[in-house]
């Protein structure tokens, strides 16, 4: 799952420093922290929602989508997945 998100953070890195006419991933970036945690909080009811439906694969779904934006959200804030990594280390 790791190098999933590394290489996710990766990729929103690059869009950041070099911006793609047309994704969705630079949208997010260019309107701003406001839009970046408004989906976050959209994302994060969706897997309430398909969690209390009890739907694995939508569950999945949602999941995923919400990952990708707390990782543009992460980008934004200059936080990587390491710094979250060591900090859930330190829980053990």
């Amino acid at each position: 799952m790791k190098d999933v998100l590394s290489d996710l953070m990766k990729v929103v890195n690059d869009r950041k420093e070099n911006p793609k006419e047309g994704s969705y991933t630079n949208y997010l970036l260019d309107t701003g922290i406001d839009k970046i945690l408004k989906k976050v909080g959209e994302e994060s009811a969706e897997v309430i929602i398909a969690s209390k439906n009890n739907e694995s694969s939508e569950v999945v779904y949602e999941v995923a989508d919400l990952m990708y934006h707390i990782t543009v959200l992460l980008v934004e804030l200059g936080i990587d997945w390491n710094d979250i990594d060591k900090e859930l280390s330190k829980r053990r």
